[in-house]
C-alpha cells in the first residue's frame, strides 16, 4: 500500500484513481448523484448549508454545487488525503468549479463520532454509510436528524441488499455485468469484490423504517437502480 492509499477499515481506495473507478463501478453514476443534488436544490434555498457525510474526494458535493452554486458545503470524512482532493476540486477558481464557489469547510472524523452541530438545510451521503453495521446506521440516522434544520432533508445514495438472498445475488450479477460494460477489467472488479466483502449493506425497506424511527417523515426511495438507491427523509417543521 503506497502512502496515498487510504483504508476505511477494510475498504481501500487510492485517491488518485478513486473518481474514475467510482464512475465505472457505479454505472448509473449521473442519475444517482444528480438525484441527490436535485433534492438539495428542491429545498428552495439559494445558499443551503449542506453536510456531506463520507465525502471522499468531493464527487457528491461537486454535484450539489453544480445544482446549487451558492451551497455552503461542510465535508466530513475519515481520510484527510481524500478531503485534500475535495478541497482542490471545490476551491474558488478551481477548474470546473461552479460560479464564484464559496470556500468549503472540512472535518476529518469517523461516522461513528460526533457530527458538526449545524443546523443544516440538507445532509447528504454517497456510498459511505453501508460501511457501518445496522445498529450504527440507526444511531447515525438519529444523530443526523438532530442536526437537520426543521423542514430540511437527509438524502442517502446507498448500496442496498435485496429483500431476500436471491434478489441480492441478482443485484450482484447485474452490477458486475454493467460495471464490466462500463470498462471495469478483471483486476478492478476483483479489487471491488474484495472491498465489498467487508460492506454491511441492509435492505432498502429496513433503512426507510430506520429513518422513520429516527423522526424523519415523507420518507421515500426516489431512485433505485438494482443495488443502488437514493432515499430521503424530511425533518418535520414542527416536532
Amino acid at each position: 500500500m503506497n502512502e496515498m492509499t487510504i483504508s476505511y477499515g477494510e475498504t481501500i481506495w487510492d485517491p488518485a484513481t478513486y473518481d474514475a473507478q467510482r464512475r465505472r463501478l457505479v454505472p448509473s453514476f449521473d442519475l444517482l448523484y444528480g438525484a441527490v443534488a436535485e433534492l438539495v436544490a428542491d429545498t428552495g434555498r439559494a445558499d443551503p448549508a449542506v453536510l456531506d457525510l463520507g465525502a471522499g474526494t468531493g464527487l457528491l458535493s461537486a454535484a450539489v454545487r453544480d445544482a446549487v452554486p451558492g451551497a455552503r458545503l461542510h465535508l466530513f470524512d475519515g481520510a484527510d488525503p481524500m478531503l485534500a482532493r475535495a478541497r482542490a476540486r471545490l476551491a474558488p477558481g478551481a477548474a470546473g468549479a461552479a460560479g464564484a464557489a464559496l470556500p468549503v469547510v472540512t472535518t476529518v472524523a469517523d461516522l461513528t463520532g460526533p457530527l458538526p452541530a449545524g443546523p443544516f438545510d440538507a445532509v447528504v451521503s454517497a456510498l459511505a454509510i453501508h460501511h457501518l453495521d445496522d445498529p450504527a446506521k440507526r444511531n447515525l440516522f438519529r444523530r443526523v436528524h438532530a442536526v437537520v434544520e426543521p423542514g430540511g432533508v437527509f438524502v442517502n445514495l446507498e448500496q442496498v441488499n435485496g429483500p431476500d438472498d436471491t434478489l441480492t445475488r441478482r443485484y450482484a450479477d447485474i452490477h458486475e455485468r454493467r460495471a464490466r460494460t462500463a470498462g471495469a477489467d478483471d483486476d478492478e472488479w476483483n479489487a471491488a469484490l474484495s472491498r465489498m466483502a467487508h460492506d454491511r449493506c441492509a435492505p432498502l425497506e429496513a433503512q426507510l423504517a430506520w429513518l422513520r424511527e429516527a423522526g424523519f417523515h415523507q420518507v421515500d426511495c426516489v431512485v433505485k437502480d438494482w443495488r443502488f438507491a437514493v432515499y430521503a427523509g424530511w425533518r418535520p417543521t414542527q416536532n
